[in-house]
């Protein structure tokens, strides 16, 4: 489906999110706290938005985008062949249950709305983990239902015209699943919990946008509980 679906992915994400999405980018990177030049792995790294964001966000930044859709990466590398930051980041094929680098590789990692099809996310977080240096943060963006009174509009926003927008805009009727996939995320505590489990400290839980999307920031622990 997001090999199909690449080409016109960007434009899914401004539309469906009403463009809030490169603000929850830009929190995400900046939440890494990273110093110049700093190593970054961008897991799920699709057409490579938030691996170009994070070139030009951090000074000198190398950033190395992971995707297994090889449409996804030829979109990316089209972005990054006409971007001034492209010379810092470099995309490969690989799964986020079995990333293909040694450990302690990089100084981070983050991942944007994709650790919920990873069809093995504590795994996936094992992952990122292993390869992110000891006291190394790894930010993980992904959306979730809006809770709350307020929020009513942004449920019924995302339970029935995402996946009806989405799939008459990608021409896939299998962008549908992205209701059903976001239903099915659990709760932030929840998620939160599996971080703990795996070896990662959580710092930081933010919902954001009512709760649509929400940012944690989970750190390497030093030793294994």
């Amino acid at each position: 489906m997001f090999d199909r679906i690449a080409r016109r992915y960007d434009l899914l994400n401004r539309v469906l999110s009403f463009g809030v999405d490169r603000r929850w980018r830009r929190r995400a990177i900046d939440a890494l706290r990273l110093a110049p030049g700093a190593r970054v792995l961008d897991v799920a790294v699709g057409t490579a938005d938030l691996a170009l964001l994070a070139a030009r966000r951090i000074e000198g930044a190398a950033v190395v985008g992971v995707d297994p859709s090889p449409e996804m990466l030829a979109e990316g590398r089209t972005k990054i062949a006409a971007s001034p930051d492209g010379a810092r980041v470099r995309l490969c094929l690989g799964d986020a249950q079995a990333l293909p680098f040694a450990d302690e590789s990089f100084d981070a990692a983050m991942i944007a709305f994709g650790i919920r099809n990873v069809p093995d996310r504590g795994r996936g977080l094992e992952e990122m983990r292993r390869v992110v240096r000891p006291g190394g943060r790894v930010a993980v963006l992904e959306l979730n239902e809006p809770r709350g009174l307020i929020a009513a509009p942004a449920r019924f926003w995302v339970r029935s015209a995402v996946p009806w927008l989405g799939a008459l805009l990608s021409g896939a009727r299998e962008y549908r699943y992205l209701q059903r996939s976001i239903a099915a995320f659990p709760p932030p505590a929840e998620f939160a919990a599996l971080a703990e489990s795996r070896g990662l400290d959580v710092e930081l839980v933010r919902p954001m946008t009512f709760g649509a999307c929400c940012l944690f920031v989970l750190r390497r622990a030093e030793a294994r509980r």
